[in-house]
């Protein structure tokens, strides 16, 4: 999964393209197989987010202070900056926040072509939208990187280029008591993580993240009653910009800490498109998530399971279809004085075999891999920094599919740093 840069315009210039900008259902989503193919990522869209954890308290944050703004989602332990105000006009008070950082990474038994050592801009963007009234937008602009567990790297000129482009998110939204309908680039419903680095626990997102999708073009329609929070979205799957993809989730607050979600989703049609921001297997799956929710005091805790189906389909290419079962625990804890610490241990398997021409979704038909990573984190004011070690083994994988310049290597450690900025 190496550099650019990202000029950031004032909050005036990105107005004038903001809403062209989030009605425009423009390009990709991200991911990569073990081989090196690319595939998608996770995260959760506008008013309620069901699927996904609450933001974490942090020891920064007091029962005095303003709210966050409810994007970009983050599941702490970083949050969102109070925002800047300002009279956007016909547009009435738009609120403004961003972030700018930088993160390196080192790993082991790296892929033939790639390197073992990167240093890269991981976010330099601005979140712009209005929060009030019957009519409500969001745009999210600038540079991003995306780095997963597991699978090549990618620079952030190229992940730009590959996926959503400088625009990754936006939308327009319409607002009447409980229920809202969004239309644009919307964060996807499925998965506990979020698609961006600072929006998340950890530095790189996971194994069951990569059978995940990241943001749609679609419409998406939420209601909430009491405690039961619904959404629906019908939408491009993985960008694929054919429209036959349907998602749903429904969550039950049992009380402000427990929260359980339902997601599933799918592709209703079949689509023979293959690129980075459109993998053809994940892009005809059909994918659904247990997420569970624990959020109270210093504590986070998110167990989900995850099953995705890939069906054969002949017509686009499919010889044979796959599954995949995984679990995933996302735990966090914070300490005083503006320190954290994350864990995410998470395993997944993969059925059929290489004799029976089976879909590749990880590491070789038929192979399994578990991974642990863990990120302390130090937050002060608008500064962040925060290290992070993971590893990855894989188990009954087809050579040339794994780690390593041959692709035989079945383990692969790693090392991150990131820091910067939420303004």
């Amino acid at each position: 999964m190496k550099s650019m840069r990202c000029i950031q315009g004032c909050a005036a210039a990105i107005l004038g393209v903001s809403l062209m900008a989030t009605l425009a259902l423009g390009s990709g989503a991200y991911a990569q197989d073990a081989a090196g193919a690319s595939t998608s990522s996770a995260q959760q869209a506008g008013a309620p987010t069901p699927a996904n954890p609450p933001q974490a308290p942090t020891p920064a944050q007091n029962a005095a202070a303003p709210m966050p703004l409810p994007m970009p989602s983050m599941s702490g332990p970083l949050s969102t900056a109070i925002p800047h105000e300002f009279d956007g006009g016909p547009f009435g008070k738009l609120e403004i926040t961003g972030i700018l950082s930088g993160w390196g990474s080192t790993e082991g038994n790296h892929a033939f072509g790639s390197e073992s050592t990167i240093w890269d801009i991981s976010n330099a963007q601005v979140f712009v939208q209005k929060t009030s009234g019957w009519w409500q937008f969001y745009l999210q602009a600038g540079a991003y990187n995306l780095p997963d567990l597991g699978v090549p790297y990618l620079s952030t000129k190229d992940t730009i280029t590959d996926t959503y482009g400088a625009f990754p998110q936006g939308y327009l939204k319409l607002v009447k008591g409980n229920f809202s309908a969004e239309i644009g680039a919307l964060p996807t419903l499925i998965g506990a993580e979020y698609t961006f680095s600072f929006e998340n626990m950890n530095i790189e997102r996971g194994l069951l993240w990569n059978q995940e999708n990241a943001v749609n073009r679609g419409v998406q329609l939420n209601y909430t009653y009491k405690k039961l929070s619904t959404s629906l979205s019908w939408n491009d799957g993985f960008y694929s910009n054919r429209y036959t993809w349907i998602i749903g989730s429904v969550a039950y607050a049992f009380n402000s800490s427990n929260t359980l979600s339902f997601v599933a989703g799918g592709n209703a049609g079949q689509y023979d498109k293959n690129t980075t921001a459109t993998p053809l297997f994940l892009n005809n799956e059909q994918i659904y998530n247990v997420i569970y929710t624990y959020s109270h005091g210093p504590w986070v805790i998110n167990p989900y399971f995850q099953y995705t189906n890939v069906p054969t389909a002949p017509n686009v290419g499919i010889l044979g279809g796959a599954s995949t079962a995984g679990g995933a625990l996302l735990l966090t804890y914070n300490f005083k004085h503006g320190i954290s610490i994350a864990a995410r241990p998470e395993y997944i398997t993969t059925s059929g075999s290489v004799a029976s021409g089976a879909a590749n979704l990880l590491y070789g038909p038929g192979s399994n891999a578990f991974a642990f990573t863990i990120t302390p984190t130090y937050v002060k004011g608008a500064f962040f920094a925060r290290g992070e070690l993971s590893i990855v083994h894989a188990g009954s994988v087809t050579p040339g599919d794994a780690f390593g310049p041959l692709g035989t290597d079945a383990n692969q450690p790693r090392g991150a740093v990131e820091m910067g900025f939420l303004f």
